[in-house]
């Protein structure tokens, strides 16, 4: 008999295992299936932001990796001598999102955290050596995929409400789609090389892009013995030792070549392209299925988190609690301009590396065109179904709140651990009568940061700053609506009925953990 489960997601890398995590946590079973036995163990993703770490948070594995990784100084720029031409630093602190801003880290080690952390969560099955072979669905039922284990060759299918495609730049789950990526005009190879090293490097802790037509490149401290380089290869250049000692020669001036432990060298062809659909049916793309980004802005790996966020908690109101399908249709209206913005930026910096040291520390500067390549923040989300600005170049929707230390109910804890999975409203005033409605049938948890304070007046002053007087915010805490600063005026739900309808039409309890769905 064929088996019948809520999700099944395809690939157990950072993006799937995250996003069954998210559904876990909202009480939607899964099943993670990968052709790998384990957890991949080459480096390849190094850096993630602030706001990245707030999905991690949300999946309780945020202070483990934390502790396993570096927070980066910042960015220096260099001529093609390696003199340095500008630097921007970091905060040593926690960011505006209450982690630091941007963090370094070896990839198998946050893959094998996250696991880790899904193995908690009974909820969860992760199957290793299993892989997708088949997808079929006709709209009258489940998806029917096909599955095999690589060890035995034996075969099954089951049966999914919903397939979540995280398989990768090679993507079988985008055949089945039938999405073609669409090209945004770069593609270049680069010999991309980590070291590891016992005997410290006598180099800046930061970030060092090198700014030069001939050679530009990347390099970066990513751990205590653990060191990344980028650099930008000829047509004919191969990645063996000798071509890389080269290449890294100085930084490593005085380390003896037989300290510098290669743990992997590859040319890579960096790509800009984002998947032209993101979905068919209840087929939905995720991470590198649905966009490839080049590294310049460390977002890489980042969008794929992000991808797995905004999805979760759409998808669980649709399987637990009856929204509307086209409550799904906002995925990729949400996400494909948000990533696409991103990758055009990492396109941009690569562009600007390659070109003369000066233009670069023009529009490189916090005052030019262009963000510094350890990014301190993402565009807002653009204005749709779930995106509500008062005014049509927008206001706070779309965006993230700052996440302060909060104290509620005699607990000292962060801003996103006290909302949970649920709606909420954060106010500077009582609520109007239709936002109190409104509030109530969302089930959202209220906030009256001037009645009853719960932080050092960092949300106040957000919300003064963005001349509101109160906020829904979403379960994935992004902004939904805000209500103006001047009181008795527009209500925070003033156009409810254009989105409330997407939502379950009378929710029982919040989308938690405290709700199991089953098939």
């Amino acid at each position: 008999m064929t088996s019948v489960i809520p999700v099944l997601v395809a690939g157990a890398g950072p993006t799937g295992v995250t996003a069954a995590a998210l559904l876990a946590g909202y009480g939607v079973r899964s099943l993670v299936v990968d052709p790998h036995p384990d957890v991949y163990p080459l480096p390849r993703a190094v850096h993630l932001d602030d706001e990245v770490m707030r999905i991690l948070q949300a999946v309780g594995v945020a202070e483990d990796f934390a502790a396993i990784s570096h927070p980066s100084p910042g960015m220096r720029l260099l001529d093609g001598e390696l003199r340095t031409i500008a630097e921007f630093r970091r905060d040593d602190g926690a960011g505006r999102s209450g982690w630091p801003q941007a963090n370094m880290f070896d990839q198998p080690d946050l893959e094998a955290l996250l696991r880790a952390g899904l193995a908690r969560r009974p909820e969860a099955e992760l199957r290793p050596g299993t892989e997708v072979v088949g997808i079929e669905q006709d709209g009258r039922g489940p998806v029917r995929v096909r599955l095999r284990d690589v060890a035995s060759g034996r075969q099954e299918e089951v049966r999914a409400h919903a397939l979540l495609g995280c398989d990768g730049a090679n993507s079988r789950t985008r055949r089945h789609v039938g999405a073609r990526m669409r090209d945004l005009g770069f593609a270049e190879r680069w010999l991309v090389a980590d070291v590891r090293c016992a005997k410290p490097l006598d180099v800046w802790d930061g970030v060092h892009q090198v700014c030069d037509p001939r050679r530009p490149a990347t390099f970066m401290r990513i751990g205590p013995e653990r060191y990344r380089w980028e650099v930008r290869a000829g047509q004919r250049e191969a990645a063996d030792r000798a071509t890389l000692l080269r290449l890294i020669s100085p930084w490593t001036r005085g380390v003896p070549e037989d300290e510098l432990h290669v743990l992997r060298q590859a040319i890579y062809t960096f790509r800009a392209q984002v998947a032209d659909r993101w979905r068919r049916g209840r087929v939905f793309l995720l991470g590198d299925a649905a966009h490839l980004t080049p590294p310049f802005i460390g977002q890489g790996l980042g969008a794929g988190l992000r991808d797995a966020a905004n999805l979760a908690w759409k998808l669980a109101l649709v399987l637990a609690e009856g929204a509307h399908e086209r409550l799904l249709d906002t995925y990729r209206a949400e996400r494909a301009p948000h990533v696409t913005h991103m990758i055009r930026t990492a396109v941009a910096v690569g562009r600007v590396m390659a070109g003369p040291a000066r233009v670069a520390r023009l529009l490189l500067s916090p005052a030019g065109r262009l963000p510094a390549a350890t990014p301190g923040g993402s565009p807002r989300l653009r204005r749709g179904p779930l995106v509500r600005p008062r005014r049509p170049w927008g206001d706070l929707a779309g965006t993230l709140p700052p996440q302060p230390w909060v104290t509620v109910d005699g607990r000292h804890r962060r801003l996103d651990d006290v909302l949970g999975g649920s709606f909420a409203v954060l106010t500077l005033s009582p609520l109007d009568p239709l936002t109190a409605a409104l509030a109530r049938r969302l089930r959202a948890r209220v906030f009256d940061l001037v009645a009853t304070p719960i932080d050092d007046g960092t949300l106040a002053r957000w919300l003064l700053g963005g001349r509101a007087s109160a906020v829904l915010l979403r379960p994935d805490r992004v902004v939904l609506a805000a209500a103006p600063l001047a009181t008795g005026t527009v209500p925070i739900g003033r156009d409810a009925a254009a989105w409330l309808p997407l939502l379950p039409p009378s929710p029982t309890t919040p989308i938690t953990a405290e709700r199991n769905v089953t098939a």
